[in-house]
């Protein structure tokens, strides 16, 4: 009881001290419980959507493999009308409702804009049927009644400003068409973020199919007393099992299945930045009570003088992270709740609504937090605590903060350069790799090995680091950059803990960057060597180029020729040694050899665009011991017969763009592939006239202005969508590393708060001999600064090594340069002295209100 009560009034009589550690812990923990929540409430959300919405019993087309209603292809896949019938009578079925839905449309409004999401979600056109209503209600208007008239999502309505009366344009795959918005539905439990327009079933039929008598698929509704189950079974012995049917449970937990994929991707993501931000906070921790115990040092001296043994010492200090890590934990948990509940709110925002009404905090939840917040502190207050129960009441007679062990130092030295060499050797191992799978498994160990070899041998580069910065820096300061260097080094474990902690983050930042600017440096290099076209034409939602898209760009004025490239997916290839595999081959116009120049190791492409010829990749040769003038076997998905292709050219794998491709002519796959079944365009190259690409590209711009989903650029635009693309993942990361860096941030803020505590008495001293409180401040302020620059110049130079190991591996994918971005390093490099600079202003202020005459009498 004596233990805890001495443990309760220390905790309380350093409330301060204890606040930025508990901030640590509550950040934390807050990020892995706002995570949890965050993402089970998702689930449940969707959950109860697939749920509601899902009928009885399903039928729909059994999946060829690949994508059924797919993108790329723009091909959808069908029941015939006729089925209809034959499920009305089947036994146990009490109604029967046809369904058209597809993804692969555009809706426009009056002024040309898409009205899609832009957060990736779909847009689904889709008939009103009787099933529409298990997930929408009808508030407004009425259902649609004929070829012009649809009705849309409130949502959608509420987000694009639309209303009923308004006219829209849909842009199908068949064509397309205007129609009135003539209701909104409202769903009921939550908008996934799609944006969802509704047709009349013969409209839906004839202008998104262009199958008058087709369904995507069947929705049943069983019988009273008809299990889902027996329901399926009937359908089946009525229909064989050429088709996919599925109960009402199957058909949700499928559902569930494809989000939860995504949002895992997600969660374990968001969990590993929270990990890193728990690792960060553990050198707070560590650093706290370190410094405490040493400032206590006299006190624990005078206890164990009257009787208390190591064991109670030791007690005390764990005591004291105990309730650190429940006050910060309890905190934490709260905080995360309203975490994800503002991540809702900005998801929100982005298109995807998830309801804070289906809030889900699982037992589970606030145990994991609470577990981890507490196991944490008290692990990181282990060493202090050990350290405490170590002092001998001699040390009652000594002045506090007694220098560390020099054999231990040297024994850490030991070990820290130990594990350094040996992450560098795996580092270049990885680097020297021949493939990537192998190399990845030695760059994760030398990332391990060096990032905890750094933090061992941090206090022994500390006195190296800060010495040469303080030359460069503090030196033009005077005394009172002496002064500062001399705080700095003065207890260097210290110092390398609190710098290592800034370190982590920006190994991180530099390892991302390096690894960033080398893919976006790497594929415009790629695309000036082999890309010939001036022109790409590609939707960017992934959605199918459409035949009046083919059209526009065809009669588009000033250029020399155009070239459209089909996706034949899910191709079986038969090689000569009797082997079948599944592959996706890429159709294009003869002048592809020219408008993207493919290396190639035999033969001649040009020569794979003639009458039944084909090329194949150096990687598919070797394996399957194929080679030129060979005859492969291929059967194309809703091809007739198999085709005899000859092959005419061995592409060579030593590229990043359309790596591992196998090219034929599009008239070729057309006498193999009936009209119907043949793919749209996945995509379109063109090359402008001679003096004519300003006026093509013009031109171009202005053939396409009615199809906003399009877009044509040229090949600086396209570089610049590729460094926009991953400039906004970097960003994504960069603003989940930043929590890291925050925790980092308070470790610097409690170490010179209590180091300005442990200096007391000496600060009253300096003052008393003539030292300023400005000159006081300054040196505060620059010890912060060096420490901060010591762990950014750790962290930075250890991530671009990071970052260059990991572009070695990617050259072995085709991504050969190495580019460091240097103003990104050098940008981190100053942001982390102001960061420093501004973590010194709360101990600065604190230290330079000081009474001198109280400062001088402190203990």
């Amino acid at each position: 009881m004596t233990v805890l009560k001495t443990s309760m009034r220390n905790f309380f009589a350093h409330k301060g001290r204890m606040a930025l550690s508990a901030i640590a812990v509550l950040l934390s923990v807050a990020f892995v419980c706002g995570t949890l929540v965050f993402t089970d409430t998702t689930n449940a959300t969707f959950d109860q959507l697939f749920a509601s919405t899902s009928s009885d019993v399903s039928v729909k087309p059994k999946e060829k493999g690949g994508s059924h209603n797919g993108p790329q292809t723009g091909k959808i896949e069908t029941v015939p009308g006729t089925r209809l019938a034959e499920l009305k009578k089947v036994q146990g079925v009490k109604s029967v409702d046809g369904e058209i839905s597809t993804e692969t449309v555009t809706v426009v409004d009056k002024n040309n804009d898409d009205i899609g999401p832009k957060s990736g979600a779909p847009t689904v056109a889709t008939n009103w049927d009787p099933t529409e209503l298990l997930a929408v209600d009808l508030t407004s208007g009425h259902e649609p009644r004929g070829p012009t008239e649809v009705m849309l999502d409130a949502d959608t309505a509420k987000n694009k400003k639309l209303k009923i009366g308004d006219e829209l344009r849909l842009i199908a795959v068949p064509g397309e068409f205007r129609a009135k918005i003539v209701g909104l539905t409202t769903f009921k439990v939550t908008n996934p973020g799609a944006t969802i327009v509704y047709t009349d079933t013969a409209t839906a039929q004839s202008k998104l199919l262009g199958r008058p008598d087709a369904y995507t698929s069947f929705a049943l509704t069983a019988q009273p007393g008809v299990s889902n189950d027996q329901l399926k079974k009937n359908v089946v012995a009525a229909i064989g099992d050429g088709y996919k049917v599925q109960t009402k449970d199957e058909s949700a937990e499928e559902g569930k299945d494809d989000i939860g994929s995504f949002l895992d991707i997600m969660k374990y993501a968001m969990l590993g930045f929270a990990g890193i931000a728990v690792l960060v906070g553990i050198f707070l921790i560590v650093n706290t009570f370190s410094m405490l115990v040493a400032q206590r040092t006299r006190e624990i001296g005078l206890m164990r003088a009257i009787g208390s043994s190591r064991k109670q010492v030791n007690r005390s200090v764990l005591i004291e992270a105990l309730l650190l890590g429940v006050v910060g934990s309890v905190l934490g948990v709260l905080g995360g709740i309203g975490l994800a509940i503002g991540l809702m709110k900005f998801m929100g925002s982005q298109g995807l609504n998830i309801s804070t009404d289906q809030l889900t905090v699982k037992p589970a939840t606030p145990i994991i937090g609470l577990t981890i917040g507490i196991v944490v502190t008290v692990i990181a207050a282990y060493i202090p605590a050990r350290r405490a129960g170590k002092i001998s009441p001699m040390a009652a007679l000594r002045d506090a903060g007694t220098p560390a062990d020099a054999k231990s130092g040297r024994i850490r030295g030991a070990i820290g350069l130990l594990l350094t060499v040996a992450g560098v050797v795996a580092l270049v191992a990885a680097a020297n790799a021949d493939k990537a799978t192998d190399g990845s498994m030695l760059l994760g160990l030398g990332v391990l090995l060096t990032l905890i070899g750094f933090i061992v041998i941090g206090p022994l580069l500390a006195g190296l680091v800060v010495r040469v910065l303080a030359a460069v820096i503090l030196r033009i300061f005077g005394p009172v950059g002496r002064m500062a260097e001399r705080n700095a080094l003065r207890n260097p474990r210290r110092t390398g803990a609190t710098g290592a902690a800034l370190m982590i983050g920006l190994a991180l930042v530099a390892c991302l960057s390096v690894v960033g600017s080398s893919m976006v440096a790497s594929a415009s290099d790629e695309l000036d060597k082999s890309v010939g076209a001036d022109f790409i034409v590609q939707s960017d939602g992934g959605k199918p180029i459409t035949g009046d898209v083919v059209k526009a760009v065809h009669a588009a004025k000033g250029l020399d020729h155009v070239t459209d490239v089909k996706n034949l997916n899910d191709t079986k290839i038969t090689t000569p040694d009797g082997k079948t595999s599944t592959d996706n081959l890429v159709a294009a116009d003869p002048k592809f050899a020219d408008d993207l120049r493919t290396p190639v190791v035999d033969g001649t492409l040009a020569d794979a665009y003639g009458k039944d010829a084909i090329s194949v990749n150096e990687g598919f040769a070797k394996d399957h011991k194929v080679k030129k003038g060979d005859t492969l076997t291929v059967t194309f998905v809703g091809g007739k017969t198999a085709a005899k292709l000859k092959v005419a050219a061995i592409t060579s794998d030593d590229t990043s763009l359309n790596k591992g491709a196998k090219y034929l002519n599009i008239t070729t796959a057309e006498r193999y592939i009936p009209a119907d079944e043949m793919p749209v365009n996945a995509m379109m190259l063109a090359a402008a006239k001679d003096g004519q690409e300003k006026a093509a590209y013009a031109s171009l711009k202005a053939q396409l202005d009615e199809y906003p989903s399009v877009k044509v650029r040229d090949q600086t635009d396209y570089k610049k969508m590729m460094k926009d693309q991953i400039g906004q993942l970097l960003n994504l990361v960069y603003g989940l590393l930043a929590l890291a860096i925050v925790v980092a941030v308070l470790g610097v803020v409690n170490t010179l708060a209590l180091s300005v505590v442990e200096r007391t008495r000496e600060i009253g001293l300096m003052r008393a001999i003539g030292m300023s409180r400005r000159q006081l401040r300054r040196m505060i302020r620059l010890e912060s600064v060096v420490i901060a620059l010591f762990g950014a110049l750790l962290g930075l130079g250890l991530g671009m090594g990071w970052g260059a190991t990991a572009q070695k591996l990617l050259a072995l994918e085709g991504l050969k340069t190495l580019e460091i971005p240097w103003s990104t390093i050098i940008t981190v490099f100053i942001g982390s002295a102001v960061v420093g600079l501004i973590a010194a202003l709360l101990p600065a202020f604190r230290a330079g209100r000081m009474n001198v005459l109280n400062a001088i009498a402190t203990e």
